[in-house]
């Protein structure tokens, strides 16, 4: 049997497989509360070893989608059990990400049209939000100009981190894992190009710019455990406007030696491609592997035999899938006995209902169609 079925202790939970599904914003949640048709589509692929569920916002400042499920409010905390208990019920595991956007906001987002915050001033040109437009319309709409958090705000922010990360935990999920990837507010201190600050959040060291996201890890390991936690990255990520910066392989790399000292769940490496594209991308991910010396997933529009390959190597532990499990609730079930993919169809990904979100057959259902 190939590895990638194969089940994984991770961190005292016992995975069934090691496939994860890489957490996917669906824009779905009325009200920011996930209900009866959230816990279906998580319960629909309760398969994977693990699942990540979307983002959560842990505060009204940290959206930056509309109908995202926040993790901050009593209501969104209930409304996550009834998806914690649909996976459990099909035997699955699933950790909540904790989710807080920095710049990459709109002012109709936010508390009376305030500003959101960033690391910096800097606006992230080029790159939208989903937010109100200026007909009120859900739309694609170029993120506001953000405000930089003075020193007291950022150490607030850690502390929503660690409420949020304690309301997963009253929720029922099985941990979190805080979003340090894509361009958003962890990476946006990590990123020298957006980091100007001159406080000890600084940008004009590698200590400085880590400051922020160790402050979260250790605030949120201390809120639930560290066996709770994972942490998501994506170092060398150009999106969301996200520039170039020196010594960006030595900061990812101290960050992992760094982290490999937390006792943490995971990191999750969530950009593969761009890092492989990068220059001595292998030997970064060679490097990073041996400064972290726990467990490793990574994602990025990986092929089962990739997957494979990654595992067998040693450079990986668990492998994540993202867009296909959109489409193929029973992705583990279909890579397992090799039956065909259904193709994801990315203008259904984000708002809508039902269609194309918990309206996708299984193999068999659709193996059963044709032989009528």
């Amino acid at each position: 049997m190939s590895d990638l079925f194969s089940a994984y202790d991770l961190a005292g939970l016992h995975l069934k497989n090691r496939i994860v599904m890489a957490p996917m914003t669906r824009s779905r949640a009325v009200n920011t509360v996930a209900d009866a048709q959230t816990a279906l589509y998580y319960q629909q692929r309760a398969g994977a070893g693990l699942i990540v569920s979307e983002g959560s916002p842990i505060s009204r400042q940290g959206a930056g989608y509309l109908f995202t499920p926040g993790i901050y409010s009593p209501e969104q905390v209930e409304g996550w059990k009834q998806v914690t208990r649909a996976v459990h019920e099909k035997d699955g595991k699933i950790f909540c990400q904790l989710w807080h956007v920095g710049r990459i906001s709109h002012v109709s987002l936010q508390e009376n049209g305030a500003a959101p915050v960033g690391a910096s001033n800097k606006k992230a040109e080029n790159t939208t939000a989903f937010a109100y437009d200026e007909q009120g319309q859900a739309a694609r709409v170029q993120a506001s100009q953000p405000r930089a958090l003075s020193t007291q705000e950022v150490a607030a922010v850690v502390q929503d981190f660690a409420r949020a990360a304690a309301n997963a935990v009253e929720a029922g999920f099985d941990g979190v894992e805080i979003h340090g990837a894509n361009g958003y507010l962890i990476e946006q201190f990590i990123n020298a190009g957006i980091n100007t600050r001159e406080d000890r959040y600084g940008g004009n060291s590698v200590e400085g710019r880590l400051t922020f996201v160790l402050e979260v890890v250790d605030a949120v390991v201390a809120a639930i455990g560290s066996s709770r936690v994972g942490i998501r990255l994506s170092p060398f990520n150009r999106g969301f406007d996200m520039p170039v910066f020196d010594d960006e392989a030595q900061t990812w790399l101290e960050l992992a030696r760094l982290l490999s000292g937390k006792n943490l769940a995971y990191v999750h490496l969530s950009n593969r491609k761009a890092i492989i594209n990068n220059t001595n991308g292998k030997a970064f991910l060679e490097a990073f592997r041996k400064a972290y010396t726990g467990t490793l997933i990574m994602a990025g529009e990986y092929t089962k035999e990739e997957g494979e390959r990654d595992l067998q190597e040693g450079l990986i532990d668990l492998v994540a899938f993202g867009r296909p499990f959109i489409s193929n609730p029973d992705l583990v079930a279909r890579l397992k006995n090799g039956w065909p993919l259904t193709a994801f169809d990315p203008a259904v990904f984000y708002g809508g209902g039902q269609e194309g979100y918990t309206d996708y057959p299984v193999y068999e259902e659709i193996a059963d169609q044709a032989a009528d």
